[in-house]
C-alpha cells in the first residue's frame, strides 16, 4: 500500500523534545506556517512525500464513505465492530487490542483486515493524529 516508510518511523530515530518545543513555538496555525527569523516556511505535499516516502498521486486506497452506519463500515473494513464509534472515529486502543499481531496460520482475509488495522494505526498515530492521539477516522 506504500506505507513502508511510515511503518518504520520511530524505529531508529530519537526525537529531540527541545527541538520539537522550539518548532511548536514557531508554528502559526492560522497560516499553517513556521515563522523563522530569516523567513516563513510552509510544509508542502512534496515535503511529506520526500520525508515519509508516501505516494502523492495515483489511485486512492479506499472509496469515499458517505454512510451514517459506521458500525457497518467498521465491520466491512476490519471484520469487527468497535463498541465505541464517535462520528466515524474509532479508538486506537481498540485497534491495538483487537489486532495485536497477525499469525502465520491466519487466512488471507484475516491478513487483509490486519493490514487495514495496521494502516489505520499508522494514520491515527503518525500521519493524521487528533489532539488526543486516541481516535482515527474509518475513512
Amino acid at each position: 500500500a506504500g506505507f513502508w516508510h511510515v511503518a518504520t518511523i520511530g524505529r531508529a530515530c530519537k526525537l529531540d523534545p527541545k527541538l520539537i518545543s522550539a518548532l511548536i513555538e514557531k508554528w502559526r496555525p492560522e497560516t499553517y506556517t513556521f515563522h523563522f527569523p530569516c523567513r516563513e516556511c510552509i510544509i508542502t505535499l512534496e515535503d511529506v512525500q520526500l520525508q515519509l516516502g508516501l505516494m502523492v498521486d495515483g489511485s486512492a486506497l479506499i472509496e469515499s464513505v458517505q454512510s451514517a452506519d459506521w458500525g457497518a463500515v467498521c465491520y466491512d473494513l476490519l471484520g469487527a465492530i468497535s463498541d465505541n464509534i464517535y462520528g466515524g472515529r474509532i479508538e486506537m486502543g481498540w485497534l491495538q487490542n483487537t489486532f495485536p499481531k497477525s499469525g502465520n496460520d491466519s487466512t488471507e482475509v484475516e491478513r487483509i483486515r490486519y493490514a487495514w488495522a495496521y494502516i489505520l494505526k499508522m494514520i491515527g498515530g503518525y500521519l493524521m493524529s487528533d489532539l488526543s492521539r486516541n481516535l482515527v477516522h474509518l475513512r
